[in-house]
């Protein structure tokens, strides 16, 4: 799983500008629809076009491309529900090659011949087999920014915070997690902990794959080691609302709030 910055509900103001490319914010609830960048052109040589695409692909393996095709008229696209760094990092190098074939955008109807597929080396999204583990996205940051991140709620007394922490932190090192930060209350002589772990943003040349599972096996290693329960105790006045303390972080201006 790859956790960290993306857009989805809006484009990245400030970071990227497209000529060709149009963004079209994906929906959610009922709807069920992926973000999308797509550009509808013609050009002299639709062949030649592809061919360099395709080239370009090869170093933009963790986005898809896809191509429908009528002669000489293009619609190139790519999309997800999480769109990265990379992915607006590849649809950069494709507007400089619709430049250099004097691409002309086009709107109206588009009947598709025949279409061409860049598939991507992306892991598809894991099934979570730890059921404390939550995967949550964020209110709006920086750039229009969300921010995807594995959230964990749990209990322990209070003696034990900073050794599990401390657990967490190493945890992090060696599953490849740059983000760690966490909100607390606390209730009687323990805490409730709401630990939040991720990651910034996400650039073609470091993408950073999380190993869902792996990170979730040693958390729950954890509860064998403390008096370590998961889920929150005394209801919503003990709501973790302490915070962020932040032990670990990375483009924070994505990620939390400054107030």
């Amino acid at each position: 799983m790859i956790l960290g910055v993306y857009w989805y509900f809006k484009f990245p103001e400030n970071l990227y500008r497209f000529s060709y490319f149009k963004f079209q914010k994906g929906l959610g609830g009922h709807a069920d629809y992926p973000a999308e960048l797509e550009a509808r052109i013609s050009v002299s040589n639709s062949e030649n076009l592809i061919k360099s695409i395709e080239e370009l692909h090869f170093h933009f393996k963790h986005a898809y491309v896809d191509i429908k095709i009528n002669e000489n008229h293009l619609m190139i696209s790519t999309g997800d529900y999480t769109l990265f760094d990379h992915h607006f990092q590849l649809v950069s190098e494709i507007e400089k090659l619709l430049v250099l074939n004097s691409a002309v955008s086009f709107n109206g109807p588009f009947e598709i011949k025949s279409s061409r597929t860049l598939i991507s080396e992306r892991k598809n999204f894991e099934n979570i087999e730890h059921r404390f583990i939550q995967v949550t996205g964020s209110d709006f940051k920086k750039d229009n920014a969300e921010n995807l991140s594995v959230r964990i709620d749990c209990n322990l007394p209070m003696l034990h915070k900073e050794p599990l922490i401390n657990d967490l932190i190493k945890i992090c090192h060696e599953e490849n997690i740059r983000v760690f930060y966490y909100y607390e209350h606390q209730f009687k002589e323990s805490f409730n902990l709401m630990l939040f772990f991720s990651n910034g943003r996400q650039m073609n040349n470091a993408v950073q794959n999380v190993d869902i599972n792996s990170f979730g096996s040693k958390v729950r290693s954890l509860a064998q080691q403390y008096p370590l329960q998961f889920g929150h105790f005394g209801g919503m006045e003990y709501y973790p609302k302490n915070g962020p303390y932040t032990e670990l972080m990375t483009d924070e201006e994505y990620i939390l709030d400054k107030k």
